[in-house]
């Protein structure tokens, strides 16, 4: 699986192969989310392929002001593949948003800043190729429902696979008894496990997108499931996701139900996660591996890791840029949020997984979620872990013991970091600490990202009463 075009030629060859009617075109927001142009196949040539589409940038959430709105999507014709999803033959082509004003690269384009940031670790000498694996979870529900007004607020979710279902009365059918429950959901067979012909369905689509599937599976929480793909280019790897995202939701979406990658959807149950795998290689060589070391990680490799570490308060207000993503780091559900390494051990932030040599050798950092914007939570941890390289930055570690079992005081005791523990800490630590990233992403966009996510995010979810405040303060 791969590309399906390797030039502007080609892609229109594919088109004609295809008997294509309309062209997509996507682009990606500062917070993750997928936009798009439709033109029809007769309005679309190699000028503007190569010369660019306008569409009005004021109207995008946190970019341009009205009186500066007009901007291009400069398309990759190589990142061409059909919509398997329109009922016409329609081709999808990521994009990149290109500035007139200032006649560069938007400095607020989440594709243009990772690969800005792979043309530094090159322009420093230290890398000429970033791979990134992701592992998106999500979720299935049957239903969702919920409220935000001024005098009430609440959300109801349902899967068939919910244990409080376990005494449900169903019209049409009966109550077949079959669930996971909570924390059960690890690799249960049918009909346990409910999820297994969808799943299937999204696997043979996403190898329709170009995708290299590995596997799927039902995850620890009741409803939630995962898709192995394999990992690749910093770029490429964060199309991927924008990719997975879309086949999960439709899939879900024309099966009646509805996924989510929200990071703490149940309550007392495991959460979704984005573990992303991560090397850095020169001249077809690893550089993290080093066989015989702890791990075979290299020096580079552990010094990249401490870098993330060092700057974690501001990393995470890029991988877990929600407020719900810091009620899935809570102890007690498989999301680490103590800053060590170990091998093999899932309870530290940075598990260094098994592998044979010098290709699988790699870190996986696992407290990103997949509210983060791939592209920029990806080139973050990139140039924080750049920055540990340059300054040879040793993380707390390696740590082997199950880090769940230890209490805040002995965490306190050995001198452990931690993520931050609210959204609002993470982006007062980015507010405090970005020199690390200026080399590619612009004062500007800083200022405009934590601005944009403490007046979107912060402050109206602080100033919410929730149910819980009503059940432990009404009668005080």
């Amino acid at each position: 699986m791969g590309k399906f075009v390797n030039n502007v030629e080609e892609f229109f060859t594919f088109c004609e192969d295809n008997d294509v009617q309309f062209v997509d075109l996507r682009f990606t927001d500062i917070k993750g989310a997928w936009h798009h142009l439709t033109y029809r196949m007769s309005a679309v040539n190699t000028e503007n392929l190569e010369a660019g589409f306008p569409f009005d940038g004021s109207s995008v959430e946190a970019w341009q002001p009205i009186n500066k709105s007009d901007m291009l999507l400069k398309a990759d014709s190589t990142t061409a593949f059909l919509d398997p999803f329109t009922a016409d033959p329609t081709v999808i082509i990521f994009c990149d948003v290109y500035d007139i004003y200032k006649k560069q690269a938007y400095e607020r384009c989440p594709r243009s800043i990772a690969k800005a940031a792979l043309k530094h670790a090159e322009s420093i000498g230290i890398a000429d190729a970033a791979y990134f694996g992701p592992e998106n979870e999500f979720f299935i529900f049957d239903n969702v429902q919920f409220i935000d007004n001024i005098n009430e607020a609440g959300y109801r979710i349902d899967t068939e696979e919910g244990e409080w279902n376990s005494n449900t009365t169903y019209e049409d059918m009966y109550n077949t008894g079959h669930r996971p429950g909570t924390k059960g959901g690890y690799f249960p067979v049918q009909p346990t496990d409910s999820m297994v012909d969808m799943r299937a369905e999204m696997m043979q689509i996403l190898e329709q997108v170009g995708l290299e599937v590995i596997l799927g599976h039902h995850e620890v929480a009741q409803g939630q499931g995962e898709i192995g793909i394999v990992f690749s280019d910093i770029i490429t790897a964060s199309d991927n996701v924008q990719k997975y995202k879309y086949v999960v939701k439709m899939v879900a979406h024309l099966n009646g139900k509805t996924a989510t990658f929200m990071p703490k959807p149940l309550y007392g149950d495991n959460g979704n996660g984005m573990h992303v795998h991560q090397s850095l290689w020169k001249n077809g060589k690893n550089l993290f591996y080093n066989e015989g070391q702890y791990g075979n990680l290299s020096e580079m490799a552990i010094n990249y890791t401490g870098g993330i570490f060092k700057h974690s308060h501001a990393v995470a207000a890029f991988t877990n840029p929600s407020t719900n993503s810091y009620k899935r780091l809570i102890p007690g559900f498989e999301a680490p949020n103590i800053l060590t390494y170990s091998s093999q051990n899932r309870s530290a932030a940075c598990r260094i997984p098994y592998g044979a040599g010098e290709k699988a050798t790699r870190i996986e950092m696992r407290f990103p979620d997949s509210t983060a914007c791939p592209y920029l939570a990806f080139a973050v941890m990139m140039m924080a872990g750049l920055d540990g390289i340059k300054n040879k930055t040793i993380p707390v570690g390696p740590m082997d013991e199950d880090l769940f079992e230890l209490s805040l005081d002995e965490i306190r005791e050995k001198n452990i970091p931690q993520m931050p523990h609210t959204l609002r800490s993470s982006l007062e630590g980015l507010i405090a600490d970005n020199d690390f990233l200026k080399p590619v992403f612009t004062q500007e966009f800083i200022n405009a990202y934590q601005s944009y996510r403490f007046e979107r995010d912060v402050w109206p979810d602080e100033g919410r009463p929730t149910a819980y405040e009503f059940k432990t303060t009404y009668q005080c």
